[in-house]
């Protein structure tokens, strides 16, 4: 949680604090959909960091030039938000390398199956892997959103070692049971997944008879 306080009225106001990492796989159009979702929630601060082969990525499959040493929120979803802090791959000392910056936890959408193997292993090589390490060993919530197919034995060995240590693996599956239109409905189901596992709901989707 982060307290800010209003000078003006003397009051406090408590923004949750989600960090959001966008790697190489392919698929940021989900990255990409959650940053919009969360930017239209007051309540949520959002730490951002992509990694350089992520922004590739986004270049090669959305057309989005996205420079990462002088980053503009407007470059990725069109807007710019005062809630959305972004952090450079390469920044060691950016607070959410840090088991002391508290947050509600961090997605890592999507994950490739090399930042899976990096962080199944621990190994610190960007921003996102450590911010990564730091929800699991300070027991905060991480989901990670695998784009991959066909799944080799590594790739199952990795998440499963995830899965057991209490990360959550959620596949970019869209599901069809609410009857989607158009490529938005199958994003909104998969962000509505990832929302759920932090008790944000935003009415994205027709729940199953609800």
């Amino acid at each position: 949680m982060k307290l800010e306080h209003d000078f003006l009225t003397g009051d406090f106001n408590t923004l949750k604090r989600l960090i959001v990492g966008i790697t190489g796989a392919s698929a940021g159009v989900y990255g990409v959909r959650l940053l919009q979702v969360l930017t239209e929630q007051q309540d949520i601060e959002i730490h951002l960091t992509i990694s350089s082969s992520g922004a590739r990525a986004l270049a090669e499959e959305l057309q989005l030039q996205v420079d990462l040493d002088n980053f503009k929120l407007e470059s990725l979803i069109g807007v710019s938000s005062p809630r959305v802090i972004y952090h450079h791959e390469s920044d060691i000392a950016a607070p959410i390398a840090s088991g002391s910056f508290r947050t509600e936890g961090m997605v890592v959408v999507p994950c490739s199956m090399g930042s899976v193997a990096s962080i199944a292993g621990g190994m610190s090589r960007n921003l996102i892997q450590r911010a990564a390490d730091v929800c699991i060993k300070e027991n905060r919530k991480l989901v990670i959103v695998p784009r991959e197919t066909p799944l080799s034995p590594i790739h199952l060995e990795n998440m499963l070692k995830l899965s057991r240590l209490g990360v959550c693996v959620l596949p970019a599956m869209p599901g069809f049971y609410h009857y989607p239109k158009d490529v938005d409905d199958l994003l909104n189901f998969v962000v509505t997944k990832i929302l759920d596992q932090f008790g944000i709901d935003t009415g994205l989707i027709q729940r199953w008879k609800e």
